[in-house]
């Protein structure tokens, strides 16, 4: 029963274990979902959904599973028999046949007549135009095939709940804002040391776990400081077709330029591919460089690296002598070589791409991604991207 529905929410990405899909079957059977498939949709959100930044995805399954649905009389037998109880089931026994049925028509003319007839306020009953009841006009009562005449609907379904998606800036595949690259970066501070003095700096997370340990009475726990000693390298792909990412890029930038756990942090710039010179802006303008050989020589193999560009190039810009599209900056090796030169030379490095995951085996430029990402672990520039890409800078 609803296996479907257990297979949609897998299909949207949604984690359900058999353990959960029990219990869900099991609250059903309890009559926990009430008499609605609003209530349906609140208690399997409840049961199903672990994550807040899933919500969005069972919102999705949701309305594409049930998206026919218009109102109580389309649910699925086996859905009826547990929702229709109670007071709904009450409610409906007292509706007029007519109202039954979903038919304008006859809603309308019937709308006009009650409109005639009726000469002062009404609330309740399932007859006159009011407020409350069973009417199929009016607003604030419950009729499935009814005409809302004023006031706001009191019986949303959760069809058009699910469709609102109210949730999708909690999604962990979106876009990031500079908060939340800040945040993401925090994670480098498990490189720092303590610092050999007093503990003056408060431990957010000890302080939670000896405060509930005191009966809820805030208990206070103080830790050494911590001494950066982060050092991150970043290079970025500028120009071309990275201007359509941009803002998400500048977005970044800012984040590690604001940041305060770094002992060190330098960024040069690239156009496409790294070769004989790293750039000091992202106009790439020549003279405004670093050699690329000075970086190896200076900025010692501990710097964390973390590259940011699409990858998408034509492919002797990649592999080929010359393949540099600036006409005054010759290459005498091939693009492919110098981003080998950095994979032996930093021990931490990651590459963070732009461009959605699914579209990296398809989108133009793919055969240069599918190279690049033989040379460096390549992570999506998402929340979960740059969650998983810090993880890979964070291994010994």
């Amino acid at each position: 029963m609803f296996i479907h529905f257990f297979y949609t929410l897998r299909e949207y990405g949604l984690n359900v274990s058999l353990d959960e899909w029990l219990c869900l079957m099991d609250a059903l059977d309890r009559g926990l979902a009430g008499n609605s498939l609003r209530e349906f949709y609140y208690l399997c959100r409840n049961v199903l959904v672990k994550r807040e930044s899933d919500y969005d995805k069972f919102d999705m399954a949701f309305a594409a599973f049930f998206q026919s649905i218009q109102s109580v009389d389309e649910l699925p037998e086996e859905l009826w028999d547990w929702l229709n109880q109670g007071e709904l089931e009450r409610e409906l026994e007292d509706m007029p046949e007519w109202a039954k049925e979903f038919d304008f028509d006859t809603l309308q003319k019937m709308f006009r007549e009650r409109l005639e007839e009726q000469k002062e306020k009404h609330d309740g009953g399932n007859y006159w135009v009011g407020t409350g009841g069973t009417s199929p006009f009016g607003h604030g009562g419950y009729n499935p095939a009814g005409i809302r005449v004023g006031g706001a609907g009191r019986h949303r379904s959760a069809v058009q709940i699910a469709e609102e998606r109210n949730f999708r800036d909690f999604r962990q595949d979106n876009e990031l804002d500079t908060r939340q690259f800040q945040m993401a970066f925090r994670k480098l501070r498990q490189f720092s040391t303590r610092v050999d003095s007093a503990k003056t700096e408060l431990d957010i997370d000890e302080t939670i776990d000896a405060t509930c340990e005191n009966a809820g009475l805030l208990r206070l726990v103080y830790e050494k400081p911590r001494k950066n000693t982060v050092k991150l390298l970043l290079l970025m792909d500028a120009g071309g077709s990275m201007y359509q990412h941009s803002e998400l890029c500048s977005r970044l930038f800012q984040a590690l330029h604001d940041s305060t756990h770094l002992k060190d942090l330098k960024i040069y710039y690239f156009h496409n591919c790294v070769y004989d010179y790293l750039y000091t802006d992202p106009s790439c303008a020549n003279g405004r460089w670093i050699e690329t050989e000075w970086a190896f020589r200076n900025l010692d193999s501990d710097y964390k690296v973390i590259l940011v560009g699409d990858a998408a190039m034509s492919s002797y810009e990649l592999l080929s002598r010359g393949g540099n599209l600036d006409w005054y900056v010759y290459n005498k090796e091939p693009g492919i070589d110098w981003l080998k030169k950095l994979e032996r030379h930093y021990k931490n490095i990651v590459w963070l791409n732009p461009i959605k995951k699914e579209r990296w085996g398809y989108a133009w430029g793919s055969r240069t991604i599918a190279l690049v990402r033989e040379v460096f672990p390549m992570y999506e520039l998402t929340l979960d991207g740059l969650d998983a890409a810090i993880q890979k800078l964070l291994s010994r």
